[in-house]
């Protein structure tokens, strides 16, 4: 008789468990069009020069620990999340330093260096999302550490980078951060093309600057 009642309740912790588990909510942050802003930056022998998208595809799912109300408390810590997020090449185009269209033969240069033609989209993977510390007012972001996985050219390295979190209204969060990676890292060799003036070289660490909003959207996590 007692070990039938030891079984018991081994069972009910069991299904207490996971029907706790079911009804944890996770919170599905879809991307904003017209919100968002990717910009690229590196240098040359001759000028630097950008590319910029205003078009980031993704979602993000987070849970317990991820702001989502402004002047929400949270501790600082490791935070449920999960981020996917893409750029398509051909929707970067060259500008000069002030934001204004660059030149259509600098696209094609780009597109072909990112091998547009094999993998068409940059992507970008979250591993970890740790909160460094908590704003001291409650208009102001929320300040992260972060792991991910960058592929690029159809490479894929690990990178990690700060990253800002603001709650906006409408139910609307705003991500931004920025980091430098090496062209060299992705099997980008840096260009040097010829011009009528002489050879030009490229740097070979390029800065990557960005702004994502998303809006919420909640769904019951799986058991």
């Amino acid at each position: 008789m007692k070990l039938k009642t030891f079984l018991l309740t081994l069972n009910l912790i069991a299904i207490t468990a996971i029907s706790s588990r079911g009804a944890d909510v996770i919170v599905r942050l879809n991307s904003t069009p017209g919100a968002n802003k990717i910009r690229i930056e590196g240098t040359s022998s001759v000028h630097n020069w950008q590319c910029e998208s205003s078009s980031i595809g993704g979602f993000a799912e987070v849970g317990e620990g991820f702001p989502l109300t402004p002047g929400a408390v949270v501790k600082p810590g490791k935070v449920e999340a999960k981020v996917n997020v893409s750029v398509y090449i051909r929707q970067l185009k060259s500008v000069k330093e002030d934001g204004t269209p660059y030149s259509e033969a600098m696209d094609d240069k780009v597109y072909e260096n990112l091998r547009d033609a094999d993998t068409k989209r940059i992507t970008y993977k979250l591993t970890e999302l740790t909160l460094k510390e908590a704003p001291k007012t409650a208009d102001a972001p929320y300040q992260f550490d972060s792991k991910g996985e960058l592929c690029v050219a159809g490479v894929t390295n690990k990178i990690t980078m700060p990253v800002m979190v603001t709650v906006l209204a409408e139910n609307k969060v705003k991500f931004a951060g920025g980091t430098t990676v090496k062209m060299s890292d992705f099997k980008i060799v840096p260009p040097s093309p010829t011009l009528s003036f002489g050879l030009i070289s490229t740097g070979d660490d390029v800065k990557v600057f960005f702004e994502w909003t998303a809006m919420k959207k909640s769904t019951n996590a799986p058991a």
